[in-house]
């Protein structure tokens, strides 16, 4: 079985919801945190999730997972110098990382034994509004978008001070918002989404020179689409093969499959989904997408078909208002 946590930017809250080995859920609790709850993650060692707050007073809150029940604990919270649209943790859970889209910033901080995460210990300035961060697979780096810059930077890590280091960085197209973004599992190959032209870079990643290469760029945008792209969110399912992006103006998710030899995509169709799908997941098994409607004030669990991938509903209920991140853990 499985558990997921949905941050509700709206009413506050974390919605804790308790997954059937065959993905059928149900609203376990509801853990009153205060504030623009927004980004979350999860604790490498699966002991605490981290919540960030992006209203006054801003902060990362640390919650303690019950290890049986799995609902959460308040265990302390530690001011943030800014907004943060991300937050994620270095490889072995020691350092959060966190980028800044209105103060064009990333930080890192410390966490301590307990898991409760210090203050600030780093700021670095970045192009304008970063966007996401995360360390590389091979745990030497730390990468991280400027949507407004139109940059995706790569940062030296090192694992026991936690300091980054500017390394190198990509530059994306005039006007493309490098948002959010994933490795593949082989760590050799990034996927990135653009927010404002609505389109994925499938981009070469080289550990050792520490450089990426645009290989393929695809529209995620559905058919007669009209408007302005709101590109929000992407995953890879575990294995590899099929790949999801988020669009909030037509509500719809892409679906791509990847090339096992050369990486690059292949679209094979749109779905609509909850209405302004800013945040979704896949369950370790690759058997259920879970997607929230920021406007809908829903989620909606998906079955992946394990042959073509396509989506097929499933379930659909209601958590608090505006939802906007979903984790999940096994």
């Amino acid at each position: 079985m499985s558990y997921v946590y949905v941050s509700n930017a709206d009413s506050g809250d974390i919605s804790v919801l308790h997954m059937d080995p065959d993905g059928n859920l149900r609203l376990q609790s509801s853990v009153p945190v205060g504030g623009n709850l927004m980004p979350m993650a999860i604790c490498p060692n699966q002991k605490v999730l981290y919540a960030v707050r992006r209203s006054d007073p801003m902060a990362v809150v640390s919650l303690a997972i019950d290890p049986v029940s799995r609902d959460l604990q308040p265990l302390g919270e530690a001011a943030l110098p800014a907004s943060m649209a991300y937050v994620s943790t270095d490889a072995a859970g020691r350092f959060l990382l966190a980028a800044s889209y209105p103060e064009h910033q990333l930080t890192v901080s410390p966490i301590a034994q307990d898991g409760t995460v210090g203050s600030v210990q780093q700021v670095l300035p970045t192009g304008l509004n970063a966007h996401a961060i995360l360390p590389s697979p091979c745990k030497r780096y730390v990468l991280a978008t400027a949507l407004g810059g139109g940059k995706l930077m790569v940062f030296r890590f090192n694992a026991q001070s936690g300091q980054l280091t500017p390394a190198a960085s990509w530059a994306a197209r005039t006007g493309a918002g490098p948002r959010h973004f994933r490795f593949d599992s082989q760590g050799c190959h990034v996927y990135l989404l653009n927010e404002l032209d609505g389109t994925v870079d499938v981009l070469a990643w080289d550990a050792d020179q520490a450089s990426l290469s645009l290989l393929q760029t695809v529209d995620i945008l559905p058919p007669g689409f009209t408007g302005k792209p709101w590109a929000a969110d992407l995953h890879l399912t575990p294995d590899g093969r099929h790949l999801y992006t988020s669009e909030r103006t037509s509500s719809t998710l892409a679906h791509f499959t990847v090339d096992a030899e050369t990486a690059c995509l292949v679209i094979q169709g749109h779905t609509p989904v909850e209405t302004q799908p800013r945040g979704f997941s896949i369950d370790p098994t690759g058997r259920h997408l879970l997607v929230v409607g920021q406007m809908s004030h829903h989620l909606s669990r998906w079955a992946i078909d394990q042959e073509t991938g396509q989506l097929e509903l499933q379930q659909r209920l209601p958590v608090g208002q505006g939802p906007n991140w979903v984790e999940i853990l096994a």
